[in-house]
């Protein structure tokens, strides 16, 4: 299947599975017409097989385009954790020389152990992409941001499934970071 094919099959999933309209109120507190619940098609078998693939491709045309080489990439739990994933294994399946890594981003420090915010193969020796489901205010994007900058990772840009196109892009950018999204809200409703 090609690429375009299977962004369309992905941009189906996402409406049928994962779009909902109606009055909703946001993890940012926000009222909102629509809810997207990323999850349901990211933890879809078929789903996580098309987010990997067409996110990876986005990864990779954005790594070229600003002539970087991206080690890892993830982002806060749990939204960010199955397309962290996926992209990895799409990484690896392509064969990709050398794959990309994943690693999750904890809300709060482990409070046992070696108390780690960050889990997995975090490449702080590369430029890393930080990874979300969905933007609305981009504050659960930036919260990762400031974690991975905060155990030395240098953010090359943010990687998104869906963007709500309510103001989290621009806050996001604002701050520094380039937003790349597979989807918007236009793209889904």
């Amino acid at each position: 299947m090609s690429l375009q094919q299977d962004r369309e099959e992905l941009r189906t999933l996402l409406k049928a599975k994962s779009v909902k309209t109606g009055k909703f109120t946001l993890a940012s507190g926000k009222e909102s017409d629509l809810y997207v619940d990323c999850r349901v098609t990211t933890l879809d078998s078929r789903g996580a097989v098309l987010v990997g693939r067409v996110l990876h491709d986005l990864l990779r045309q954005e790594e070229a385009k600003r002539g970087l080489a991206i080690g890892s990439l993830g982002g806060l739990t749990m939204g960010a954790d199955p397309i962290t994933l996926a992209v990895a294994m799409s990484s690896g399946m392509a064969g990709d020389n050398p794959p990309v890594q994943a690693f999750v981003v904890r809300k709060e420090p482990k409070g046992h152990g070696r108390g780690k915010r960050i889990e997995g193969n975090f490449i702080t020796e590369q430029p890393v992409v930080v990874v979300d489901d969905v933007i609305t205010t981009g504050g659960s994007t930036l919260k990762a941001i400031e974690a991975i900058e905060q155990e030395g990772g240098k953010v090359a840009f943010a990687l998104i499934l869906v963007d709500r196109s309510e103001g989290g892009r621009e806050a996001i950018e604002s701050a520094g970071y380039p937003v790349v999204a597979a989807f918007t809200r236009a793209d889904l409703v």
